[in-house]
């Protein structure tokens, strides 16, 4: 017989009662479970969304918002901060062991620096906007890269040379100041693989991510 805390049986009610509670809880604790999974597989865009509903539907959002195709900015974010939302560039050393000031003021999922943020906060007037949070920090991503496109005539889907705009900024990249930068030039070719491989992956998952839960765990 089970019994409630207080020493007296429990009735069916109650039983019941407790029961939802456990349910509950245990479906509670595997959807936290869930929202931190896909950094263990942050090459598969489709593991990304399927585990991140939340970030695929954001994702749709800023490609209608700024005419950019998600695969862009989803393979830059990877490269950038590996999806981490606090991520922030290495220290520099003084006499090579004491930790220094840190190379940009770039942090969050994008990398944004704090003017370029600022900049983007005020063009956009989104002046809540964290770079901590992943809505903001892709939308900041799909604004970057479309006056990107306005201001270089880079094409939107051309990602090799978008991420040399995001790495140099604009002046920077105007100036082909990534000229003799053999080093990020390929990662700018790693970026651009990835940009085609998460195409291609949610050429094949895109159907599926756009069905509601219950059309997903009904057969047929």
């Amino acid at each position: 017989m089970h019994s409630l805390p207080n020493g007296h049986p429990a009735t069916e009610t109650q039983k019941s009662k407790w029961l939802v509670i456990a349910v509950t809880a245990i479906t509670l604790g595997l959807a936290s479970a869930c929202a931190t999974y896909p950094l263990a597989a942050n090459d598969d865009v489709c593991s990304i969304f399927r585990a991140k509903r939340s970030w695929h539907n954001t994702a749709l959002k800023m490609q209608d918002k700024w005419n950019l195709p998600l695969h862009v900015p989803m393979a830059i974010m990877y490269q950038e901060s590996k999806f981490r939302h606090n991520a922030k560039p290495p220290r520099r050393y003084l006499l090579g062991f004491i930790p220094w000031k840190r190379r940009s003021t770039a942090y969050g999922y994008a990398q944004a620096i704090d003017g370029t943020w600022e900049n983007y906060m005020t063009e956009t007037s989104n002046r809540s906007a964290r770079r901590t949070n992943f809505n903001d920090a892709l939308d900041f991503m799909g604004w970057y890269l479309n006056k990107t496109t306005k201001l270089t005539d880079i094409p939107r889907e051309d990602t090799y040379r978008q991420y040399l705009a995001y790495h140099e900024g604009w002046t920077g990249y105007k100036r082909r100041s990534y000229d003799d930068k053999a080093w990020l030039k390929q990662v700018a070719r790693n970026v651009d693989n990835l940009s085609m491989r998460y195409e291609q992956q949610y050429q094949s998952c895109a159907d599926d991510l756009d069905r509601g839960f219950w059309r997903r765990v009904t057969p047929g």
